[in-house]
């Protein structure tokens, strides 16, 4: 009798220890998969705040594109401190990559970054004009100087490297370096056969005319921003 009582119980403790058992497998794999819901749901959540935080950026006007277009300015003091080679491929390599008509690339591109280089084209330009007194200041003192020249075989080719000093400039600004774009010099030295041996040196193709200088260095000024006139943009409704 003893020994019934002791299966019966032993049987008994057997079926409550295997729903137990059970039961807690079960609330396991209940809470396992209500954290993955929580994980999915967080991660969407991220998901959206991500979208909602790229609105609000670009609502806001916090855009590194835009910040670095809005807080460049013509630079017309310069430090004396050298440009590094590396810094200017860089700048040269966002220039070639700017958009230009039926991928023609119609330009060349000189880089003065040699001071002895640039002294002898400034003392060019200032024997060619002696009633002009130091008028190789009209390349600002700049002590790296980018001659560019157009392709006269092609209608738009002065857009085109209008829009590659444009890159440069706006990569020049977002790596420190200022600039300035100038068209004078251009005037003086195509203008005046006394400037021929600057072409000479700077060595562009037959077909190709000097159109275009940016100047670049480290700036030794931080001038304002001159007001726009945005009257003169108007939407055709």
């Amino acid at each position: 009798m003893k020994n019934l009582c002791f299966f019966t119980t032993f049987v008994a403790y057997r079926k409550a220890l295997t729903q137990t058992t059970i039961m807690k497998i079960v609330k396991t794999i209940l809470g396992c998969l209500c954290l993955s819901a929580m994980v999915s749901c967080g991660n969407a959540t991220q998901d959206v705040n991500d979208e909602t935080t790229n609105d609000s950026v670009m609502a806001d006007g916090n855009n590194a594109v835009i910040e670095n277009i809005m807080a460049r300015r013509s630079i017309r003091k310069y430090k004396s401190d050298a440009v590094s080679r590396e810094v200017l491929d860089q700048i040269m390599e966002c220039g070639i990559n700017a958009p230009n008509g039926q991928n023609r690339q119609s330009w060349e591109v000189r880089v003065v970054d040699n001071p002895q280089v640039m002294s002898e084209i400034n003392a060019t330009l200032d024997a060619a004009y002696p009633d002009m007194p130091n008028v190789s200041s009209c390349f600002r003192g700049a002590p790296v100087m980018v001659f560019i020249a157009r392709d006269l075989g092609y209608d738009f080719s002065a857009y085109d490297c209008g829009l590659m000093a444009e890159n440069m400039m706006l990569s020049a600004q977002s790596l420190g370096v200022g600039s300035i774009c100038l068209g004078s010099p251009v005037r003086f030295i195509n203008e005046n056969p006394q400037c021929a041996p600057i072409l000479e040196r700077l060595g562009f193709s037959e077909g190709y005319q000097f159109c275009l200088c940016v100047g670049l260095g480290y700036a030794d000024e931080t001038p304002e921003a001159k007001p726009r006139n945005k009257e003169k943009v108007k939407y055709v409704e």
